[in-house]
């Protein structure tokens, strides 16, 4: 089941930028008061659910930036052995 923020937009649909900026909307809401407690439940529990977006989408950021420092450490030691090889066989020739 995929939640639906309140202009029709899906959780899947949601960039980062526009989750954070709803969860801080949310939060000067409630914290300006003068909501009646259905309201400031409501809010809560929209604020709760955009922390967890930001938060998994953070989430999958690292794990992709993660990646792709792995994949460029192999990609750069694979350079440095193939430039150490390269050395090695001047040196023999030399």
């Amino acid at each position: 089941m995929t939640s639906k923020k309140n202009d029709g937009e899906t959780e899947e649909q949601l960039t980062f930028e526009a989750a954070y900026q709803r969860l801080e909307e949310t939060v000067q809401a409630l914290e300006a008061g003068g909501l009646t407690l259905d309201e400031a439940t409501g809010l809560y529990a929209e604020g709760a659910r955009l922390a967890r977006v930001c938060n998994e989408l953070l989430s999958a950021a690292e794990l992709r930036i993660t990646r792709l420092q792995t994949s460029m450490g192999e990609q750069m030691r694979f350079m440095s052995d193939a430039q150490g090889v390269q050395d090695e066989e001047e040196e023999y020739e030399a």
